[in-house]
């Protein structure tokens, strides 16, 4: 089966401070076609967000897909607060490229 990257499906892939205990990320569609595509392929999970991010699935706090805005959305509690010693992306922005790359199935 032929697959694309989300980063070519989605309009915006960002991730952002959500407190100083949290980061969330945002994976934003233009297109209804692309969000449904991915939302339906089930290759973006709770599961799967453990995975790319070598996260045990407790540190997810939200996983959401809000179909109004053609998005998806989840939220990762920090391994340390926001801003404290050995804290390396106090704004929580550098945080999504493992989502990039992620291979989603397309129709041949």
């Amino acid at each position: 089966m032929r697959t694309v990257k989300l980063v070519d499906l989605a309009k915006t892939i960002r991730s952002k401070n959500a407190g100083t205990d949290k980061i969330t990320f945002d994976i934003i569609f233009r297109e209804k076609e692309n969000y449904e595509r991915v939302k339906q392929s089930g290759v973006l999970t709770r599961a799967r967000v453990a995975e790319l991010f070598n996260i045990p699935q407790e540190r997810i706090s939200d996983f959401h897909e809000f179909d109004p805005a053609l998005a998806i959305k989840f939220t990762l509690y920090r391994s340390r607060p926001s801003g404290s010693p050995g804290e390396s992306d106090i704004f929580g922005c550098q945080q999504y490229p493992p989502l990039l790359d992620l291979e989603v199935p397309v129709d041949p």
